[in-house]
């Protein structure tokens, strides 16, 4: 499969309650490139709730979507990730929690951040160089939301707003919804898919990840956190 673009996720591994409840819940698994039936609920939209987020799956993002460089191969990006995650150990938090981030809900994880967000940080650094430079057209759309100096900063260095010191580890659940939508969508995460949440949480991969031309993200490859 040829891919547009890539990125590099944390997709939580198969097999956890959570996660089947999750990737149905999204309707896409990126593991084996499958559209997979929404849970029914009575009275809400599912399919109308998660449809901006369906295309990435379950994931949360470390290094952001990026065209690779023309100085650079896929087999030297492979080989990068192997390295970068050779180097990095596991990160562990206390669990996780469904919260409000504006207008859309997400899982967020509950204890000190400071081992995830360095790994975010050298996800975004150290794989650089295979990102090639954001467009104009591309830097005119991400100003569009109306960006902080240090988020307008991220943009230009990095090619996004949201890393290093503006970034927040979340797994999206559903993209932005009224304020009626999001209390009823809320109240029934928090009664089917918050009891069975991890406690602790344990990061132990990185996820190579590529986006078909159809703008769907399939896993490429996981790298297990070794350092």
């Amino acid at each position: 499969m040829t891919f547009k673009r890539y990125a590099v996720y944390f997709v939580p591994p198969a097999g956890a309650e959570w996660v089947e409840f999750a990737t149905h819940w999204l309707g896409w698994n990126p593991e084996t490139g499958t559209c997979v039936a929404h849970p029914v609920v009575s009275g809400l939209d599912v399919a109308a709730v998660t449809e901006v987020p369906r295309k990435y799956g379950l994931h949360a993002t470390m290094k952001p979507p990026f065209h690779l460089h023309s100085d650079q191969s896929f087999d030297s990006l492979c080989q990068a990730c192997a390295q970068l995650a050779s180097t990095h150990a596991p990160v562990t938090l206390d669990g996780l929690e469904i919260v409000r981030m504006g207008r859309f809900l997400a899982l967020r994880p509950v204890g000190r951040e400071f081992g995830l967000n360095r790994l975010a940080a050298a996800c975004v650094q150290e794989l650089d160089r295979f990102r090639a430079p954001a467009s104009d057209a591309e830097l005119s759309r991400r100003r569009a939301a109306t960006l902080t100096p240090e988020q307008d900063a991220n943009l230009v260095q990095w090619g996004y707003p949201y890393v290093l010191d503006a970034f927040r580890f979340h797994l999206t659940l559903t993209g932005k919804l009224d304020k009626a939508t999001l209390n009823a969508t809320q109240s029934e995460l928090g009664r089917t898919l918050a009891p069975l949440l991890p406690a602790p949480f344990r990061i132990a991969e990185l996820a190579l990840m590529g986006q078909a031309q159809n703008g769907y993200f399939h896993l490429i490859h996981r790298y297990a956190l070794s350092g």
